[in-house]
């Protein structure tokens, strides 16, 4: 067989197989809420799971997503990320959740996901939710109650409130631990100038009034 023909027939079972190899490894069972930190020591799978003997219905219910976050910070904004570790019920299911609160000019500042990919849905209140791509474009659209945007996996994203009040989004990622990478480290620090000089990009670049249909080629970086 040529050299050439044995690369395709590699390079073809790689991109048949990749997306299973870099995605969250599925169930060994049906379910696998996480074990109590005295009870880890069988059924393995992410973490240890509880002995099936010991599953609950409450394993699978949560109240952490069930009321608003803190806005009162400088970004005027709350996200809480709720993965397996906070939700044993989620364990070995590949996905987590989000609720996002954002007060009147408020706004989540630039972040990614590098585990996951993200299916925002819009509960109340009105939106402007983008991402860049890695050459810099931008894709931005408004949103209102009911609409539901995608941020692809480990890309950056943002939104901003476009209302005059509270604006509440729930999301689900394709991962039990996503992960969070802000793109500075002082993005949170309430006396930060870096964070206040990205809040007012941020907020002008809302009010330019582009084309919701329309994508930016140029980058946008403070």
């Amino acid at each position: 067989m040529k050299l050439s023909t044995v690369l395709c027939c590699y390079i073809l079972l790689l991109g048949l197989f990749a997306p299973e190899i870099i995605s969250d490894s599925p169930p060994l069972q049906d379910v696998c809420p996480m074990a109590p930190q005295g009870e880890r020591k069988l059924f393995m799978n992410g973490f240890f799971c509880k002995s099936p003997s010991t599953i609950m219905a409450s394993d699978f219910k949560t109240l952490l997503l069930n009321h608003a976050g803190d806005l009162d910070n400088m970004v005027r904004s709350s996200a809480n990320i709720v993965t397996a570790t906070e939700f044993p019920g989620l364990n070995t299911l590949g996905i987590s959740m989000a609720r996002t609160d954002i007060a009147p000019s408020g706004a989540v500042l630039p972040h990614s996901h590098p585990r996951a990919s993200e299916m925002m849905f819009v509960h109340s209140g009105s939106v402007v939710a983008g991402f860049f791509d890695t050459k810099g474009k931008l894709f931005q659209k408004t949103l209102a109650e009911g609409d539901v945007f995608i941020f692809p996996r480990g890309l950056v994203h943002f939104i901003m409130n476009y209302g005059f009040g509270l604006a509440t989004t729930f999301s689900v990622l394709n991962s039990q631990n996503p992960g969070v990478v802000g793109i500075t480290h002082a993005m949170f620090a309430p006396d930060s100038e870096v964070a206040e000089g990205l809040m007012a990009r941020m907020l002008s670049f809302r009010d330019m009034g582009m084309d919701d249909n329309s994508t930016v080629d140029s980058p946008w970086f403070y």
